[in-house]
């Protein structure tokens, strides 16, 4: 059968890359044609943009490039019609791929969405609008099928989450803190993990701070988790003449040798929860704090923005956020995660608590078998 699959940021490609593989093993004669990543196009198939040219975070952002965004629908909508795949699968990127799947919908294709939109957080109307265009509904947190059928959609299957696959299945999983700091020309002290984002609108609001954090802890040494298509130049740009060391494609080992790490608000929070490293989660916008209180009272619809407190149901990792993103604040919060054994050890013990909540590793397989079950219907 032809896949049509859609991400368009660096967790989407991971998972995409993941849901890509189970399916080969499932259909012997699976074709892909994607919008993804570097994970996505070592699978195999066509790729027609690369998610580095997709990502733009923000209002003003959106707004400065809205004639991109615009060219980037109008091509994916003729290059689905060309294509005409079996069924179109789309990996979260909610703002692009709720406009592709009213689309696909409008002219008969199958449409699944995998890994739904954040729309339980907020401008939950958007509910109808999935209802309307898409067939089924593949979920990766179970609150997530309460809310949608709340909204009476029932085509909805929780099938776990695919990072638990990430990490199952990632390589060199018995790696050594040696074997690691020497392959990368590292000083043999503890690490702290700097995962900054994956876009560089992120990067370039969060990095500045993180690098001010690190002055204070001398006896640690900061490692940068570069993103895919993020140059080291551009990091260099902050960085300047501090030494912060930059590992491309090596996340997950970096974390697992990490002893604390500073991650931005997304998918990460949660794969660095899983890892067991303690962490604090950080995220800043440039709309200025008072637009970000109104916009948080009025329009969010969750108590917090990390996927770790939203899947506990409390907040087991502290949240660092707009006014409270500072250089003090993250090191006061750095230093208890380091040095009070107390507090450290209440969070490991949480992070267990989370592992029973999320179950066990297969949610790619799960899917993959779905989806061709559906279509085969």
């Amino acid at each position: 059968m032809k896949y049509y699959i859609i991400a368009g940021e660096a967790s989407g490609d991971l998972h995409g890359s993941n849901l890509m593989k189970s399916l080969k093993q499932h259909d012997s004669e699976a074709e892909f044609r994607f919008w993804g990543g570097d994970k996505m196009a070592e699978i195999g198939g066509e790729p027609v943009k690369h998610i580095s040219e997709l990502a733009f975070m923000g209002f003003v952002k959106v707004i400065t490039n809205i004639r991109t965004i615009k060219g980037n629908i109008k091509l994916c909508q003729s290059d689905i019609l060309s294509y005409a795949p079996d069924v179109l699968i789309l990996i979260d990127y909610g703002g692009f791929n709720m406009k592709i799947a009213e689309f696909a919908k409008a002219n008969g294709v199958r449409v699944h969405y995998y890994i739904s939109p954040k729309i339980w957080a907020s401008r939950t109307g958007r509910v109808k609008k999935i209802k309307a265009t898409v067939d089924k509904m593949f979920v990766i947190l179970p609150f997530e099928v309460d809310f949608y059928k709340q909204h009476g959609f029932n085509n909805v299957e929780y099938i776990g989450n695919p990072i638990l696959d990430a990490i199952e299945n990632r390589e060199n999983k018995n790696q050594t803190f040696n074997d690691f700091v020497q392959s990368n020309n590292l000083p043999n002290k503890p690490i702290v993990a700097l995962l900054a984002g994956s876009r560089k609108q992120e990067i370039k609001l969060m990095l500045p701070v993180m690098i001010n954090v690190s002055k204070h802890f001398p006896d640690y040494q900061f490692v940068i988790a570069g993103a895919p298509g993020i140059n080291k130049d551009f990091y260099h740009s902050f960085i300047k003449d501090i030494n912060l060391p930059i590992v491309y494609e090596q996340t997950y080992l970096l974390l697992q040798q990490s002893r604390a790490a500073l991650v931005t608000s997304g998918t990460a929070t949660l794969e660095t929860a899983l890892f067991r490293v303690p962490e604090i989660v950080c995220y800043h916008t440039n709309i200025g704090n008072l637009l970000y209180r109104i916009g948080w009272k009025y329009l969010v619809k969750v108590d917090y923005i990390s996927l770790a407190n939203l899947i506990a149901d409390k907040e087991i990792v502290r949240e660092l956020v707009q006014m409270t993103f500072k250089e003090s604040f993250v090191t006061h919060e750095l230093d208890k995660i380091l040095n009070n054994t107390q507090y450290r050890k209440q969070m490991l013990d949480n992070y267990e608590l989370l592992w029973q909540k999320m179950g066990t590793a297969g949610a790619s397989d799960k899917a993959a078998k779905s989806i061709i079950n559906d279509l085969r219907k």
